[in-house]
């Protein structure tokens, strides 16, 4: 599953790029839980958590439907 997640994350990559961020995978876990971390000037984004949930974990989900939740690792 972790190619998967990878694969899913390079489609949201160039967003997090354009407003200078990035998206690293830390895990995948067992029970469908993706920890990332976010990059550059996503990082210290006031708008991070949503970054977080509204977009990467519903991309993921979207992509991946065995995904639970997305957190920040």
């Amino acid at each position: 599953m972790k190619k998967r997640v990878e694969a899913a994350l390079d489609k949201i990559r160039p967003v997090l790029q354009r407003d200078g961020g990035n998206v690293e995978l830390v895990e995948v876990t067992e029970n469908g839980i993706v920890k990332v971390r976010l990059q550059g000037a996503c990082a210290g984004c006031p708008m991070s958590q949503m970054t977080l949930k509204n977009g990467i974990e519903r991309v993921l989900k979207q992509e991946i439907p065995e995904i639970k939740s997305v957190e920040s690792a």
